[in-house]
């Protein structure tokens, strides 16, 4: 039997339906508000002066952050070597990496990214993840470039004072093969006095042994719009403001109308009157939960409630909708994730519209380019 060769370009034949037509469950992405994103965060960073590095670990789709760098984003943030691997391929030349990279295979691929590439940058916060790179790069043809990652009050990765980035640079600038650039933080939204205090200490610390820092990264979506009160930092990291989800907006980053993406889900059983279950699960959603006692907002229903999710199913409370407003066996409601970043990494392709009109399909060209 013949095998049937795949379209080669997935998604062509769907231009000018409507999403209604989709199979669900199916992500969304509304053109108008991905643009609209990208262009409040760019001038906010633009009159704050700052660089803005966007993470494409929310989308992971070339083709956006091409968008990005168009609308006046300065480089890439990626966060495995996988995935800057994938966006080296596609003419990307300015890639931070924000994860230690440890062993032998990653740090293999990652010297072979950074032939590739002239903008390659890594963080470390330990001397094992320091010497592993120096050891793959002491001979390398061109020097690796190492930001200190700072922990500044996020409790995740980073060293742990200013006086602690201090020795790493150090040990830094004196490692064959790489070459010291700057201090980094992913911190805890909207502690930018801690955030500038730990900053301007480290600065100070490094000016009196004549350290040069040229990159000062901050990051985060929630709390952007305060970039300006890290005088510090010198550029800005967020994701998920592209898309933005329901986290987002109880954050205050921005609205429910501000979210791009939207899950399409179908009901498929009506049990009970106060009953719904949809076609969507954990596999389509995410279980992500990031603080709410549920698993997203209904766009349609807001009083409904899902309280539950399976692989392939979600479970819909409908007890505080009115009688005569509930969902019924066959309808399609639309669905805002708790979490997008997480949905990415779920589909092969992102179906784009503007109007409920299909406009493009993208390949997830980055998914599970997890190490």
């Amino acid at each position: 039997m013949e095998r049937k060769l795949p379209d080669p370009t997935p998604g062509a034949d769907l231009i000018g339906a409507r999403i209604a037509q989709l199979s669900t469950p199916v992500p969304v992405i509304d053109e108008d508000r991905m643009a609209a994103n990208i262009a409040r965060v760019q001038a906010c960073m633009d009159k704050e002066g700052k660089a803005f590095r966007p993470h494409i670990k929310t989308h992971k789709i070339p083709a956006l952050a091409e968008q990005q760098v168009a609308a006046g984003a300065r480089g890439i943030n990626c966060q495995k070597v996988t995935e800057a691997e994938v966006f080296a391929d596609a003419g990307f030349d300015d890639i931070l990496i924000t994860f230690n990279v440890l062993g032998p295979k990653k740090l293999e691929r990652l010297a072979a990214l950074n032939g590739q590439i002239s903008g390659l940058k890594v963080v470390a916060d330990n001397m094992v993840t320091v010497q592993g790179l120096s050891e793959t790069f002491a001979n390398a043809a061109r020097p690796l470039s190492v930001l200190v990652e700072c922990d500044t009050g996020g409790g995740r990765c980073g060293v742990q004072s200013p006086e602690a980035a201090l020795d790493l640079a150090k040990a830094i600038e004196a490692a064959p093969g790489l070459t010291f650039v700057g201090l980094l933080t992913y911190p805890q939204a909207f502690t930018e006095e801690a955030v500038e205090t730990f900053f301007s200490s480290a600065l100070k610390l490094l000016e009196s042994e004549n350290i040069a820092c040229p990159i000062v990264s901050n990051g985060g979506t929630p709390s952007l719009f305060n970039a300006g009160k890290v005088p510090s930092a010198t550029e800005h990291r967020a994701g998920t403001y592209i898309y933005n989800d329901r986290a987002m907006a109880r954050a205050g980053h921005c609205t429910l109308d501000d979210c791009a993406m939207h899950i399409l889900a179908t009901v498929v059983s009506r049990p009970t009157d106060t009953r719904a279950v949809i076609d969507a699960g954990s596999k389509a959603l995410t279980s992500d939960l990031l603080g709410f006692g549920d698993f997203g907002h209904v766009v349609d229903y807001p009083d409904a409630v899902i309280t539950g999710l399976s692989e392939e199913h979600g479970v819909l409370d409908l007890s505080k909708c009115a009688p005569d407003a509930r969902p019924q066996i066959g309808e399609r409601i639309r669905i805002i994730p708790n979490h997008t970043c997480v949905v990415s990494n779920l589909v092969d392709r992102m179906v784009f519209h503007r109007d409920g009109v299909i406009t493009r399909v993208e390949s997830v060209a980055a998914r599970g380019r997890v190490w």
